[in-house]
């Protein structure tokens, strides 16, 4: 199994669709001018944006978090090109960025060095085998202070490890729950 290149994440990208949007270098400033957190192609990983559509946790109904039986009043829907994550909190974003995973390749997700120094904690779970979808990315907010997020900058990077022979059964061959997700997508059972 190997880490795959900038090369490679290009080729994929531009002739086989693995990431739409996609971006080939790495952008650092936006279309006024001003720094941004920085996106796209790197040198063996391909820095993600998330959308300006978040869930925020919030506990003003009482609701007990159960992933068996999840309740989407645990969460405020906010659209905003910033999300502030109250302390000792989370919520649930989406990246901008579309994937079609390769069979053979799976994709591991960490987020980035600029959040993870403020307390900002990214979790996304590996991106199987032939799965596709929006990514919806989890951020804890590990601090006692409000923390803010920046849509359509760079909020994680994936990392992209292929396997030196296909899977048996992949993640669209076990028609798995996940599949095609479009928009910030909750627990299911």
């Amino acid at each position: 199994m190997s880490i795959k290149s900038d090369r490679w994440i290009r080729r994929m990208a531009e002739e086989h669709g693995m990431i739409e949007p996609f971006e080939p270098g790495q952008i650092r400033h936006g279309a006024d001018g001003n720094r941004i957190i920085s996106y796209g192609t790197s040198s063996y990983g391909y820095d993600v944006r998330c959308s300006t559509e978040f869930k925020v946790f919030t506990n003003i109904h009482s609701a007990t978090v159960d992933p068996k039986e999840f309740s989407d009043q645990s969460f405020v829907d906010i659209d905003s090109d910033v999300c502030i994550i109250p302390p000792n909190s989370f919520a649930l974003a989406r990246t901008v960025e579309y994937f079609r995973i390769p069979r053979s390749v799976l994709t591991i997700c960490l987020g980035k060095s600029t959040y993870a120094r403020c307390g900002i904690i990214v979790n996304v779970t590996p991106l199987e085998p032939e799965w596709e979808g929006h990514v919806t990315l989890e951020f804890s907010n590990t601090t006692t202070l409000p923390a803010k997020i920046y849509a359509n900058e760079g909020v994680a990077q994936m990392l992209f490890l292929e396997s030196d022979e296909e899977c048996e059964v992949s993640y669209k061959d076990r028609g798995g729950k996940y599949q095609g997700q479009t928009g910030v997508t909750l627990p299911k059972t």
